[in-house]
């Protein structure tokens, strides 16, 4: 017969209750009571305080069901501590600071029960409880026969209809062609720019030339009739 007893708002912090109650989960309730007697630590009276009241609460249940009790028969099946509420204050500190200080609480939890409640807790999964071992295997090997075909189909390729590859396959091939006659465009751009530019060339040099020609005629021309002169004065 279980039996359950709560402490609350106990004002030790739920890290040193922990250490206590680990090493009193699993001791039979007798010498439980004995070994928090003589603990040195704070928290082994709250919860010497609580294991007692979870044997009375088992006494008692075993008197409303008209059943025999023996507290040498019990043992704390349970045992474990919640965080409770942190109250916050503030101490002063240097230079106008303050520190903050954390005052920590716990809520205590006992379950005792017999030598029955013990070993159900201590193995909750029976063998009959399981599942037999031929439906454990078929249910892992259709699990793994799942993840093959899931794996299969993302490893083959994802396959096109075969309208639209020639169109594709058409496509690529005009496109070198525009390409081609891009080039050949700009190829005879080129060249009829060289044409034209030679042409301008050419046209320069003979203007050049014929100047030159001109102006040495004409240099020709005004040196004769200066000469002429000369010969008359002369005779």
């Amino acid at each position: 017969m279980k039996a359950i007893a709560h402490t609350r708002y106990v004002r030790v912090t739920p890290q040193k209750a922990r250490r206590i109650m680990n090493e009193v989960r699993g001791m039979e309730a007798n010498k439980a009571l004995d070994l928090l007697k003589f603990a040195p630590q704070k928290p082994a009276l709250p919860i010497r305080k609580t294991l007692v009241s979870a044997l009375a609460n088992a006494e008692q249940a075993a008197r409303n069901a008209g059943t025999s009790f023996n507290s040498d028969e019990m043992y704390v099946v349970e045992a474990y501590v919640n965080d409770g509420p942190t109250m916050k204050r503030f101490r002063a500190r240097a230079q106008g600071r303050g520190a903050r200080i954390l005052k920590r609480t716990s809520h205590l939890t006992i379950v005792v029960g017999d030598a029955e409640d013990k070993k159900e807790l201590a193995a909750p999964y029976l063998p009959s409880q399981r599942r037999p071992q031929a439906d454990r295997i078929s249910a892992s090997a259709a699990k793994k026969a799942a993840a093959e075909a899931v794996t299969k189909k993302a490893a083959k390729p994802v396959e096109t209809p075969e309208e639209s590859t020639p169109k594709t396959d058409s496509a690529a091939k005009k496109a070198p062609a525009k390409k081609s006659a891009a080039t050949k465009s700009t190829t005879k751009s080129s060249t009829s720019k060289s044409a034209t530019s030679k042409a301008a060339t050419t046209k320069s040099a003979k203007a050049k030339s014929s100047s030159s020609k001109s102006t040495a005629t004409k240099s020709a021309t005004a040196k004769k009739p200066a000469a002429k002169s000369t010969e008359k004065g002369a005779e």
